[in-house]
């Protein structure tokens, strides 16, 4: 798990009802500057993390943002459900 992962991984442990089912993965993108975030967990995990008008997961996008410049990358979270 890259260090970012990590950190979303940690970010959004607290939030669900079965941490075994989170997977943080990341994907290639065209632009090297830019790291691309995915959240997979049930439906009922991903409504929770989206939150009411998406309020929760614009939430963690700022935080993930702030550890994002540490090095000097744009970073893109999706939220996914299986």
């Amino acid at each position: 798990m890259s260090e970012l992962e990590q950190v979303l991984f940690n970010l959004i442990e607290p939030m669900v009802s079965n941490t075994e089912k989170i997977s943080v993965k990341t994907m290639p993108s065209l632009n090297e500057n830019e790291v691309l975030l995915y959240v997979y967990a049930d439906s009922e995990d991903v409504a929770r993390l989206i939150g009411r008008q998406g309020q929760m997961a614009s939430a963690i996008r700022q935080m993930m943002s702030i550890a994002s410049r540490i090095g000097n990358k744009k970073i893109t979270i999706k939220f996914e459900s299986y």
